[in-house]
């Protein structure tokens, strides 16, 4: 019989939307030490979940989605089963936690520190992940999630720099300078390098019950607490049937001012990348794209964030997917864009 886990490090990763949580998060992984095992459980606002596709499937890493809402409000009853799950299938060696990038992390920490993971788990360094950029708009700095997600932060990571000019660099590093309590670590982090020592830190925590805490996220948990019984909850639970071939099967969402829009297509429908590409470039700058489609020249990632576009090629093999994630009433016309989608397949079948 194996002995209980105990003092498991768990790290949260938080950061706003399109800030770089997940890219961060690969460069950790690529600095695992050998012998290892990690868990990461990544939380998306949108519906159908789209980060868990970005990690190619190994023996030394687990990872697992909650698509679907916020783990600090919402879904934190679900999160608990499925991490006491997690811990005991998997039992990892460190635990990573990237949160909706609307998620308030101070109901996280009230779970993570609560008598079902009391001596199971020992919290780490809390990393808030920024894009300079973003404080151009004031309505980010004013943001009360925004605020709240670096306010909490042990450190901050500062991402995309390569795009951010000194001015806005240093004018990142100023604001955070003024925020208090006071980070204990900021650095840059270009192409989400950050050293792993950074999260492992030195031992030294802030009281979790010095944490801030958010009306809206207050009241979003209060109104999901009915959904407490989670007795016999398993990860497979949490699984959804594949759609039908061409018959993609849409979600969407709206929660704290923001709204999302998804798609989940079955893996033998195929689209025109050049095409998918040009479609979804012409969407309204200020949407949060991203996807994972089979297409003519493969399986590619689709990642579009402040105006940053990557196309790779990805190990996901499940099934295609698209989230569309902007302020409340600005996403596009749902019904359009899948007729959209449905020539882009019809190109395809052209071709071949």
């Amino acid at each position: 019989m194996p002995a209980p886990l105990a003092n498991v490090p768990v790290h949260l990763i938080t950061g706003f939307l399109g800030s770089g949580k997940s890219t961060l998060i690969h460069r950790l992984i690529d600095q695992k030490p050998a012998g290892e095992r990690w868990a990461v459980l990544v939380n998306e606002f949108g519906q159908v979940g789209i980060d868990q596709a970005m990690f190619e499937a190994r023996d030394d890493l687990v990872v697992k989605g909650l698509p679907g809402g916020c783990l600090c409000c919402q879904l934190a009853f679900v999160m608990q089963a499925t991490l006491v799950n997690l811990l005991h299938r998997h039992r990892p060696d460190r635990l990573i936690i990237e949160p909706s990038g609307l998620g308030h992390p101070a109901g996280l920490l009230e779970v993570l520190s609560g008598e079902a993971f009391e001596g199971v788990l020992t919290l780490g360094e809390i990393v808030a992940v920024l894009d300079p950029r973003r404080l151009d708009d004031p309505r980010a700095r004013e943001h009360e999630t925004f605020r709240d997600q670096l306010t909490l932060a042990d450190g901050v990571a500062l991402t995309q720099v390569d795009l951010a000019s000194p001015e806005q660099l240093a004018a990142a590093k100023a604001w955070l300078a003024g925020l208090w309590p006071a980070k204990r670590w900021v650095t840059e982090a270009p192409r989400g390098e950050l050293s792993l020592a950074r999260l492992i830190g030195d031992g030294e925590k802030t009281s979790v019950g010095q944490s801030a805490d958010s009306e809206a996220h207050r009241r979003l948990r209060e109104a999901a607490g009915g959904a407490s019984d989670v007795q016999g909850v398993v990860l497979e639970a949490f699984a959804v049937p594949l759609p039908e071939p061409g018959r993609p099967r849409r979600e969407v969402g709206e929660a704290l001012g923001h709204a999302t829009l998804g798609w989940r297509w079955h893996p033998d429908d195929r689209f025109d990348l050049d095409r998918l590409a040009l479609v979804l470039g012409e969407m309204p700058a200020h949407l949060r794209v991203k996807g994972v489609f089979h297409t003519d020249a493969g399986w590619k990632l689709y990642n579009r964030a402040e105006g940053a576009v990557s196309l790779t090629g990805s190990a996901w093999r499940r099934d295609s997917r698209l989230e569309v994630i902007g302020e409340a009433g600005t996403l596009p016309d749902a019904e359009a864009l899948e007729a959209t989608f449905r020539e882009l397949q019809g190109q395809t079948l052209k071709k071949n």
